[in-house]
């Protein structure tokens, strides 16, 4: 059974990920990734560390990525529902 993806009263919308570097206290974001007066949520590490993918692990990830792209996914209320069975 498919649900729709609402959160409360919140509309839950398509995102993009995104990465940008702070010059001179602003995000310095490439031309015509966003529309002029967007509205963006920024989520900051809380260290510098990050991570490292392996070469597998980069592979896997960039195979996934294009999955998703082609319209390869599982929906996730489904997918719940499945594993609750």
């Amino acid at each position: 059974m498919l649900r729709p993806y609402t959160l409360s009263s919140d509309k839950i919308v398509a995102m993009k990920v995104l990465t940008a570097k702070v010059v001179a206290g602003r995000l310095d974001v490439p031309e015509g990734i966003l529309e002029e007066g967007a509205t963006v949520t920024l989520l900051i590490p809380e260290d510098e560390e990050g991570f490292r993918l392996s070469p597998e692990e980069q592979t896997l990830l960039a195979e996934a990525i294009a999955q998703s792209e082609r319209g390869e996914v599982v929906d996730g209320w489904q997918l719940l529902d499945e594993l609750k069975d």
